[in-house]
């Protein structure tokens, strides 16, 4: 080779880039959640301990095994057991540790063991707080400057971490609906914040978070566009868990990163979940009910009305995913966009609340005019 071409080679950046790591995770994930499905298609209906087709907010028409979250576990676990020689086995160990209380609460309401709403928020709290106490890491910023005074005591910032912490978790479990949702939210998320982190020289977190993406395309295949497999609330908490403090992680350890990049790549399992608070409460009905009315929800029920009609539910599910994808992608294209520039970001997840409530107040007033002259129609049809 030339001279001056080995130095041009030299001067390259090399991206490290954990391919066994991934590799290993991500067929892992997908053969454990191929036995799943399998072994979920030899029981019998009548003897599942629940019935999710059942309840109100469902968006499937068959039973589906909930065990999405039990692969990814699994795949993230023998993953980490065979890769104890790499520098950042520990970081990866201890994270993982900490996800095991939200995990096994989540695990036993997927089996059917229902665990309250109260209860899988504690186990997320508890999850949180193994974080911290193993890993000396808690929100320290964002980028408010009232709050980010009373982020310099501790106690407090530790209580406003658990707060975020929780809310998130359980922010992934609400998307938990439509084939695929939670699934690409999770992976973009994660793609997300692994730039943001090689950006800033953050390799170990980069690792980690390649990793979990791997394992979560390792659940996707199944789960979209055909719906095999779910998440259940094993996955979306322990997923929610896991992004978050890796975010807190990458804050802590790269404080030039804007809090508004970060509160971006959440954007959309948090607007949805305060949505969905401030609408029952003006309905009167419990914060913990679920309903009918999230975004994606509403624009699986338009394509059914307008489009497709209620016995394509199969096709409407899917489609809706891909309808409302785009909404939660462009704010995490602009986190990583503008992951040092505060300004920019606090202005775009400004911009881009406004957005969604503008769009999802239009819905709201749009479906009933759709639902009426959609009745019409088949009343029209039907006497003809």
């Amino acid at each position: 080779m030339p001279v001056y071409q080995a130095e041009k080679v030299r001067d390259m950046p090399v991206f490290n880039v954990p391919f066994d790591w991934m590799t290993l995770s991500f067929g892992v994930s997908a053969l454990t959640s191929f036995l799943i499905i399998v072994r979920f298609a030899r029981i019998k209906t009548q003897s599942l301990k629940r019935n999710d087709t059942c309840a109100v907010q469902a968006s499937h028409l068959n039973p589906t095994t909930r065990l999405g979250g039990l692969a990814l576990v699994i795949a993230l676990i023998v993953t980490a057991a065979l890769s104890h020689s790499a520098d950042n086995w520990a970081i990866f160990v201890l994270l993982l540790v900490s996800a095991m209380p939200v995990f096994v609460i989540g695990l036993a309401e997927d089996l059917g063991y229902l665990a309250s709403p109260r209860i899988r928020l504690l186990a997320a709290t508890v999850s949180g707080a193994m974080f911290i106490a193993l890993m000396g890491q808690w929100v320290l910023y964002t980028g408010i400057p009232g709050m980010d005074i009373a982020l310099h005591w501790s106690p407090f910032a530790v209580a406003f971490s658990l707060f975020l912490g929780v809310g998130i978790s359980h922010a992934f479990n609400l998307i938990d609906g439509l084939n695929g949702l939670a699934g690409f939210t999770a992976l973009a998320a994660a793609l997300a914040l692994a730039t943001i982190a090689d950006q800033s020289g953050l390799t170990e977190h980069r690792d980690i978070l390649l990793t979990i993406a791997a394992a979560v395309i390792g659940f996707l295949i199944f789960n979209f566009p055909f719906g095999k497999i779910f998440l259940g609330d094993a996955g979306a908490y322990v997923i929610g868990h896991l992004l978050f403090w890796m975010s807190v992680s990458i804050s802590w350890n790269a404080p030039d990163v804007s809090p508004f990049a970060m509160l971006l790549i959440f954007f959309w399992p948090i607007a949805d979940t305060l949505l969905a608070i401030m609408r029952r409460l003006f309905l009167g009905k419990p914060i913990a009910q679920p309903d009918r009315l999230h975004f994606h929800q509403l624009v699986m029920r338009g394509l059914e009305i307008v489009f497709l009609g209620r016995k394509k539910r199969r096709i409407a599910n899917p489609l809706a995913s891909l309808f409302t994808l785009p909404f939660v992608f462009a704010p995490m294209i602009i986190a990583v966009m503008f992951a040092r520039d505060r300004g920019a970001a606090a202005m775009a997840y400004v911009l881009f609340a406004v957005i969604f409530i503008a769009t999802y107040k239009t819905g709201m007033w749009i479906a009933p005019k759709l639902r009426r002259s959609a009745c019409l129609k088949t009343v029209r049809t039907a006497t003809e």
